[in-house]
């Protein structure tokens, strides 16, 4: 049977429909990016990421008057998931977005100073960076009260409106704020190209500077706007002349640095403030690193105890630790001292622009000083458009008899207001107004309280009008709204400032001259054991000498990485141990304690070297053989078998017998030198001695005290 024929398929190539068919177009690069990529661009600048004059960006804004909209100014509060989607008809962005924003806007963050979101919930914290906020269905929220310095007169015509993006209600361009809250509240933005980066400053600070700067352009800002102040606390390293510096081109950097108290009691250290810039989980992660490279010796543990009382990072310190220095170290090597680069990059007229604080102040005056006048246009235009009214209703008065006749004599309903206008000479509103006025105001008080209305706004319109043609008016008017957000709403700082002359100075590598820093090259010790033979303990020499001189937590991990690298077996201690000493009284002392603390439990030597200066110098080779009641120590020279001798008598692991021979105490029992073979000799720098079991001493002897030293 003949197979069927397949049809041939044919190739549609429809020139209408886009899609169907590949094609390069080749063009410039530049025509490319112009084309394609600056809109986006300038949409990230202009509509996300940099603040305007108001302090807020698009998303800030549309949030808070969503939220104004739906009278939460006076309303009790609502589920935060009520509030994203009204404000979605605003800002199309998606949930996710717009609840972070109101997350940062929250007084639970503390991200701002000043907050304009009363919540009600988990929201989180600015300080750190793993305490996750709830959903925003489990969360409540409202406008704070200083919002009403927000929206204050945006109904009087004070800032213009556009529409949404489907054209279905109106939002406002800026909000007509009555204090500079672009300095208020801290903002940080990346865009394309550039970043803003705006530090918050105290809202008391704020209001005074700018009242000053109103009066006096030329004012010296150091006076009454010492320093930013953040919400988190701390400290700022004040330099005067570097803070000019950033109020006068609005870049640079300044110094924080965590606030901290000791407590004796618990030998502890308590962290409670910390800069803006950092968290608590980045401060813990670097503290745990500095403890296992051995940089940090003075730190038993360091735990976060933040509870609602607010913020507290706890450091335990070991015996004999000097807070003080220490924490000098930590403000060196963690994020406990810290630097918060300035960038004031503001959106000025839709042009992003560097500023000045002086420059921002003047820029907020000039924008303030627009609201104000179409304010008071406003109210002006108001009243003049009421006291039209009110002329006209006095002419009617004036014969109320005669527009009385009128209405009645009129027989359609659409002829009473042209009458009226003819009768009265009258335009069409007042015409309108008379027509409505009801029959019982036509009484003698009503007509001399109109009169008197008349009269007063007059006066207003006169007042309104001289503050309109006087620049000084209207400035008055703004600082006495300055004034009294600052008396409302101004609180203390919260972050102190701390001068040059107030820190303590600690010497550091880099601030030595090369003479200094080779002598503190020569000046360190490296300490080298090794132990021959087999260690019948489960402590072997590596993790003894890791505990001594550093942390224990480490010893585990330590004795992992040297049994995988081949460093050493990790287990028995027959390896090369290495640490840094201060000296070799330090060195000789530990390694003499590991050998007190396990009596009996070697099988040949115990060697000790130290490497200082390039050059590998011994301290002491121990040979213990308690079995055979056989011991020697060993040194490059009589006088360093003296001095060692010396040094470990002083320190107790060492005691004389009848002043003369030494006794090495090994535990709770003493072994007792009984007979010196040879004594010191001289040329070998040998100390050969035989060895044989003390009689238990009391728990108040020294040797009892040696072993405690060692626990």
């Amino acid at each position: 049977m003949p197979k069927k024929k397949q049809p041939e398929s044919r190739k549609q190539d429809d020139p209408n429909v886009m899609g169907l068919r590949a094609e390069v177009l080749e063009q410039p690069i530049c025509q490319t990016l112009e084309s394609n990529y600056m809109p986006y661009a300038m949409s990230v600048i202009v509509s996300r990421a940099i603040p305007e004059i108001d302090g807020f960006k698009p998303s800030h804004r549309k949030l808070l008057y969503t939220m104004y909209e739906m009278g939460l100014l006076t309303k009790p509060r609502t589920k935060s998931a009520n509030i994203v989607g009204q404000t979605m008809k605003l800002n199309p962005h998606g949930d996710a977005a717009i609840y972070e924003t109101m997350v940062r806007l929250a007084r639970g963050n503390e991200t701002l100073l000043h907050p304009f979101v009363d919540s009600k919930g988990n929201f989180g914290k600015v300080y750190s960076r793993d305490m996750a906020y709830a959903a925003s269905r489990y969360t409540e929220a409202k406008l704070e009260p200083i919002c009403q310095e927000l929206f204050r007169d945006i109904d009087a015509d004070t800032v213009d409106f556009v529409d949404n993006y489907d054209g279905s209600m109106q939002e406002p361009v800026l909000l007509p704020t009555t204090f500079p809250n672009v300095l208020v509240s801290a903002n940080m933005g990346i865009a394309v190209g550039m970043a803003s980066n705006i530090c918050s400053f105290n809202l008391a600070e704020v209001c005074r500077t700018t009242i000053a700067l109103i009066k006096n352009p030329d004012a010296d800002l150091l006076d009454t706007l010492p320093a930013p102040d953040f919400p988190t606390g701390g400290e700022i390293l004040y330099d005067p002349a570097q803070m000019l510096q950033i109020y006068q081109t609005g870049r640079g950097s300044f110094r924080l640095r965590a606030k901290w108290r000791y407590v004796k009691e618990g030998n502890m250290i308590e962290i409670y403030e910390i800069p803006y810039t950092t968290a608590t989980e980045i401060i813990l992660d670097k503290v745990a690193e500095l403890i296992k490279a051995n940089k940090v010796r003075e730190i038993s543990d360091m735990r976060d105890e933040t509870d609602l009382n607010g913020l507290k990072l706890t450091i335990d310190l070991k015996r004999g630790a000097d807070p003080d220095k220490l924490m000098q170290k930590l403000f060196k090597t963690t994020t406990l001292q810290d630097a918060f680069g300035c960038n004031f990059n503001i959106l000025i007229a839709g042009m992003p622009r560097v500023m000045g604080v002086r420059e921002i102040l003047q820029e907020w005056t000039a924008w303030r000083t627009e609201c104000v006048r179409r304010r008071l246009y406003f109210q002006m235009n108001k009243k003049k458009d009421k006291l039209h009214l009110l002329k006209g209703l006095g002419r009617i008065l004036l014969d109320i008899d005669k527009a009385i006749a009128i209405i009645r004599e009129t027989e359609l309903d659409a002829e009473v207001v042209p009458n009226l206008m003819i009768g009265f000479g009258i335009d069409q509103i007042q015409a309108e107004y008379v027509a409505e006025i009801k029959l019982r105001n036509i009484n003698k008080e009503f007509i001399l309280n109109r009169l008197k209305e008349t009269e007063s706004l007059e006066k207003e319109i006169a007042e309104l009008e001289a503050t309109l043609g006087s620049e000084k008016k209207v400035q008055a008017l703004i600082c006495k709204e300055l004034e009294q957000v600052a008396q409302k709403y101004g609180k203390e700082r919260k972050t102190t400032l701390v001068y040059d002359h107030e820190l303590q100075q600690e010497p550091d590598d880099e601030q030595l001259d090369e003479e200094q820093r080779l002598r503190a090259r020569q000046n360190r010790f490296r300490l080298i054991a090794q132990m021959e033979g087999y260690c019948k303990t489960t402590g072997c020499l590596r993790e003894y000498m890791l505990r001594y001189f550093g942390d224990e937590d480490a010893a585990a991990e330590v004795l992992a990485h040297a049994a995988e690298t081949g460093a050493g077996c990790g287990n028995c201690g027959n390896c090369l141990t290495e640490y840094e000493v201060e000296d070799m009284t330090e060195a000789a002392r530990a390694v003499m304690a590991f050998v007190a603390a396990r009596p009996g439990r070697f099988g040949k030597s115990l060697v000790a070297d130290v490497l200082h200066g390039g050059k590998t110098q011994r301290i002491f080779e121990l040979h213990l053989d308690e079995a055979a009641g056989y011991g020697s120590l060993a040194a490059e020279s009589t006088g360093r078998i003296r001095n060692l001798i010396d040094q470990l008598c002083g320190r107790g692991y060492l005691t004389s017998s009848q002043g003369q021979y030494p006794t090495l105490l090994l535990g709770p029992r003493a072994v007792e030198v009984v007979d010196a073979d040879g004594g010191l000799a001289a040329d070998t720098g040998a100390f050969t001695f035989t060895v044989k079991r003390a009689a238990k001493k009391s728990r108040g002897s020294r040797a009892r005290r040696a072993v405690d030293l060692l626990r």
